[in-house]
């Protein structure tokens, strides 16, 4: 999930969302072997060590000339409220002759916050001497993401309802951003009463380099993009954590209603993201979230969706919904403010005609269809009595109103 930069809001501060949902993903058995239960045993005493914040013990399991940065990492983990931290080791490669470079699924936890582990992927380089291990290498797999602490100290701000981390920001910003979120939580709450924690993790790395590296891509495919949200889509309560990640530059620039408009867009994909599955298309999603966002704002539809309005005052009225390749990052900017304008005021439709609750209802069903043929089709039909053709001309024809 993400939020970019509309026209409006690089003017004044309004922003428009999307969102980037992992889907799936199942674990591999553990390898079997002495030398891999005998690494397991090793990383696990190394995770132990961590929690404890037995320092020794954390670098007991190291070769010695990884002990420098070891200490650095130890202590930026130290400021981290850490409530778990384990890996599981899923191959390993080369163990009969003294060295071995195994991968392992790390997974960790923020006390607190997390009710599933943040997961990712590591590869570790190991040696064998006198008959023990030791990590001789620590790096992640090839397109796994970089994690915060390895970016820089991390400053840790607690709010009621968040848990902010940054790296490279003063802690005065990122108050301001834990304030934001802490109003975020309530807002998404009295619009969706769904069974999520109430609570947010957001991240703010020091650049948008930093932050294509912790979402392990590109920064160029987040230029304009405020914050995303990753997560695993519809993976129930005990999925991998999500975790809102701020773009410091383009946060940066907008102003306090922007910013509310990000977290509480951002903190919406949080709440339903057990809802949201392969079922759900991109303009239902994003449109939500940004239903949620400008719900009880006061913003017109003129306002909140001026690269849409601009489109049909010329007599440009989309003939369809817009489909999920429209919401892809790195296109053309007008076209991808008029995918989220389009499906906020689709969102928008369906409350003011139905209802909000017939809204969230329609979203729960779509999100539990098996697949995502027939899914809209199912729930136009069995929560708002319409069909597809009818929803999109009464949706071509709401635009007409609310944006001539």
């Amino acid at each position: 999930m993400a939020v970019r930069l509309s026209g409006a809001v690089r003017g004044a501060a309004a922003v428009l969302p999307a969102v980037v949902l992992v889907l799936g993903g199942c674990a591999a058995p553990a390898p079997a072997g002495p030398a891999s239960q005998e690494i397991q045993s090793l990383l696990d005493r190394h995770a132990r060590a961590l929690l404890d914040r037995d320092e020794p013990g954390y670098l007991a399991a190291l070769d010695p000339a990884l002990a420098p940065a070891a200490r650095t990492e130890f202590g930026r983990l130290a400021k981290i409220p850490l409530g778990g931290w384990s890996y599981r080791v899923t191959d390993v490669d080369g163990a009969g002759e003294g060295r071995a470079t195994a991968r392992a699924e790390l997974d960790y936890r923020l006390r607190g916050y997390d009710s599933g582990p943040a997961t990712t992927e590591r590869v570790l380089d190991l040696v064998e001497r006198d008959g023990r291990w030791y990590v001789t290498g620590d790096r992640a797999a090839e397109g796994a993401p970089q994690q915060l602490w390895q970016q820089g100290e991390v400053t840790t701000v607690t709010g009621a309802r968040s848990l902010v981390l940054g790296v490279g920001q003063s802690r005065d910003r990122l108050r301001e951003i834990a304030a934001a979120a802490d109003r975020a939580v309530p807002a998404v709450g009295n619009a969706w009463n769904g069974d999520w924690a109430g609570r947010v993790v957001v991240l703010v790395p020091a650049s948008i380099d930093a932050m294509g590296r912790l979402l392990g891509g590109p920064a160029d495919s987040y230029r304009g993009i405020a914050a995303v949200t990753t997560g695993r889509a519809g993976g129930g309560p005990a999925a991998p954590a999500d975790r809102v990640i701020v773009n410091p530059d383009a946060y940066a620039v907008l102003g306090a209603f922007g910013r509310q408009v990000v977290l509480t867009h951002e903190t919406t994909h949080v709440a339903t993201r057990v809802q949201t599955t392969k079922a759900t298309p991109v303009w239902l999603s994003e449109g939500f979230a940004d239903w949620v966002a400008y719900r009880g704002t006061g913003r017109t539809a003129g306002q909140a969706a001026p690269e849409l309005r601009r489109a049909v005052l010329a007599g440009d009225l989309p003939a369809e919904l817009p489909d999920d390749a429209a919401f892809a990052f790195g296109g053309d900017a007008e076209s991808l403010a008029r995918a989220y304008e389009g499906g906020w005021l689709a969102c928008e439709l369906i409350a003011d005609r139905w209802g909000e609750e017939k809204l969230t209802a329609f979203y729960r069903a779509v999100g539990a269809h098996p697949a995502r043929d027939g899914a809209v089709e199912k729930a136009l039909r069995d929560v708002l009595d319409t069909t597809p053709a009818q929803f999109t001309a009464d949706w071509r024809a709401y635009l007409g109103e609310r944006l001539a």
